[in-house]
């Protein structure tokens, strides 16, 4: 069975930091995909970044880009988001994201990109 787990959300006082962490098991994505979205309460779900499967190509939310780092550790199965300049308006539910298989750059923005999803992890950033 395939499960995505995040760890590593929390409070955090606005301008701190988090580092989120996404584990999968069940297979592996080393050929695949990886991606960061959000939902805020009240609001539609929201691409964060993605990153390919070969690392060599990343995309960024136009509201995350400059903050946030997204990375991934392939012999760990593992992708990361390190969250930096945290604002309030961050505050939500962080789920990542996994295709099976994609092109040696391709980043998907959507949904339907995907395959596998996480179950989330609350980020809460007070002002």
């Amino acid at each position: 069975q395939v499960q995505l787990v995040e760890s590593g959300g929390g409070l955090v006082q606005a301008g701190g930091s988090l580092r989120l962490s996404c584990a999968a098991s069940g297979r592996t994505f080393s050929h695949g995909a990886l991606g960061w979205f959000r939902q805020a309460p009240g609001k539609e779900r929201e691409f964060v970044a993605a990153i390919s499967w070969s690392g060599g190509s990343t995309a960024y939310a136009d509201s995350v880009k400059g903050r946030f780092i997204i990375s991934r550790d392939n012999a760990k199965n593992t992708v990361y988001l390190q969250m930096n300049s945290l604002k309030p308006e961050d505050t939500a539910v962080y789920s990542c994201a996994a295709t099976i298989s994609s092109n040696l750059y391709d980043t998907p923005r959507t949904g339907p990109g995907y395959d596998y999803w996480g179950q989330g992890t609350q980020v809460t950033v007070s002002s």
